[in-house]
């Protein structure tokens, strides 16, 4: 399915996910190519008409540079380089997706011909979402004040292929397509990942024999927030046709009272990723950019602006980040409780196993070592992406640079740890129930199953390591499959 855009208001999330992670392609509508071409046309009568017009990087050159007065001849010849310098990152590269993202967030600033692009550029960006491979784009050293390292790396041989006139190179550097295309991928993969994240605490839960009132119904107007009740439903509905036994006597470990209560406050963290990418989705973020036809100005004004920089984007990202690594602190606490029967009331030999009486069983005992090691990796990466503390390496005037890539990165780590921390808490669990013979509820079986599939009867007859990291791949497949998780 192609997706048509027709106006900024086309360009969603949910479109962004069919784009970036189901491989769908996009075109233009007929009335917006009329719109971007009409907006050229003014764009060019301006030009060709006030002499004394000033239009950043247009009629003068870039960045320290802007000083610089171009006449007709010269600006024509500015517009023909292709972005080259500004590749200069290097490094770890993002995924395929997140560049498919980017070519996407890119189209907004086109699609209403606020960038009066050349048309024919904006089509050709628009049809590399043909492709099955992009070039190549660092996700480190992206220190620049806008964006323009890491879109030349993007753009650089589409310019080369193509007759650039005055602004098309401008119109695709500028802007901050990256940061929105980050936190909309920060946003999708969080979506997913909080779903698997419930999973495996659920399972937990109901392992560990946790008194159901934890997660009452009547809890949801008493803690007054939509996001807790939103993990109470959660956790009661993956709960669902467990053991019908006697539960524990008494309240269970803080770390399984507060799982509605961290659960929700990831959720919240979730939805406002959501709510800022659904923001900067349709948000016009170029500079110079063209204002509307009026009274003074009746072809449109050119204004330079600060739309190149999503400050947003990294607080909602860095939000994100900090309720991995509060999950990453339960999941490594219920790993620890589960093993210990003075505190779960659960024979602790059996559920850790005894690999010197029964090496079929399996020795589980090692597992909440490497899940604090994941802990405390994730608790590395949460903190704060503020804006850089000493002047950028830009010169002149770009002495304050975009902090997005850092903030995805960091999100993007403690992510990894916590699919880890989850994947060695899930035998854990499942082992507990095995040893008590209780069953898994109907909601979290195919989970169950996953895991045996990796630890084929929980015994250790292979190293627990590469087994886990199995599990785990598992996992991460569910959080950036092109399916979007059942996440009401």
């Amino acid at each position: 399915m192609t997706i048509v855009l027709d106006r900024r208001s086309d360009l969603t999330l949910d479109a962004l996910h069919l784009v970036s992670r189901a491989g769908e392609t996009v075109c233009f509508s007929d009335r917006a190519v009329g719109v971007m071409t009409a907006a050229r046309e003014r764009f060019m009568h301006i030009l060709d008409n006030d002499p004394d017009v000033t239009i950043y990087g247009v009629t003068s050159g870039y960045g320290q540079m802007a000083k610089v007065r171009l006449d007709p001849a010269g600006r024509r010849e500015h517009a023909r380089h292709a972005p080259i310098a500004p590749a200069a990152s290097w490094g770890e590269l993002v995924p395929e997706r997140v560049k498919r993202a980017i070519i996407f967030a890119r189209l907004a600033n086109f699609v209403e011909g606020n960038a009066v692009i050349s048309p024919g550029v904006a089509q050709a960006v628009a049809e590399m979402l043909d492709q099955t491979e992009l070039p190549d784009v660092p996700a480190r050293g992206q220190g620049g004040a806008g964006e323009i390292l890491s879109l030349s790396h993007l753009f650089v041989d589409l310019c080369g292929s193509l007759e650039l006139a005055e602004k098309d190179a401008l119109s695709l550097v500028n802007g901050s397509p990256c940061g929105t295309a980050l936190t909309g991928d920060t946003a999708l993969t969080a979506h997913n990942r909080l779903h698997v994240a419930a999973e495996v605490l659920a399972l937990a839960a109901e392992a560990f024999n946790a008194p159901l009132g934890h997660f009452d119904q009547a809890l949801e107007t008493q803690w007054n927030n939509a996001h807790d009740a939103w993990a109470l439903r959660t956790i009661r509905t993956l709960m669902a046709g467990g053991a019908n036994g006697p539960r524990r006597p008494y309240q269970a470990p803080v770390s399984f009272r507060i799982l509605p209560r961290i659960l929700g406050q990831a959720h919240r963290a979730a939805s406002w990723a959501r709510d800022i990418a659904t923001e900067s989705l349709a948000a016009v973020t170029d500079n110079p950019v063209l204002l509307e036809a009026g009274d003074d100005h009746p072809f449109g004004e050119f204004i330079s602006t600060g739309g190149f920089h999503n400050a947003q984007g990294p607080m909602a990202m860095d939000a994100v980040t900090g309720t991995y690594a509060n999950l990453c602190v339960l999941a490594e606490r219920m790993c620890a409780k589960l093993l210990d029967g003075a505190v779960s009331l659960l024979p602790d030999n059996l559920i850790a196993g005894n690999e010197m009486a029964d090496v079929r069983q399996g020795y589980l005992g090692c597992l909440a070592m490497a899940a604090t090691g994941y802990e405390e990796e994730a608790r590395l990466y949460a903190q704060a992406t503020l804006l850089p503390g000493a002047e950028s390496g830009g010169f002149g005037q770009n002495d304050v640079a975009s902090p997005v890539f850092l903030a995805w990165t960091k999100q993007e780590k403690a992510g990894e740890c916590l699919d880890m921390a989850l994947a060695t808490l899930a035998p854990i669990a499942l082992r507990a129930l095995k040893v008590t013979d209780r069953r898994v509820p109907p909601a979290l079986e195919a989970l169950a199953a996953a895991t045996l599939d990796a630890l084929p009867g929980l015994d250790n007859a292979e190293p627990n390591g590469p087994r886990i990291a199995a599990l785990a791949e598992h996992l991460r497949a569910r959080v950036y499959g092109d399916v979007i998780e059942d996440l009401a």
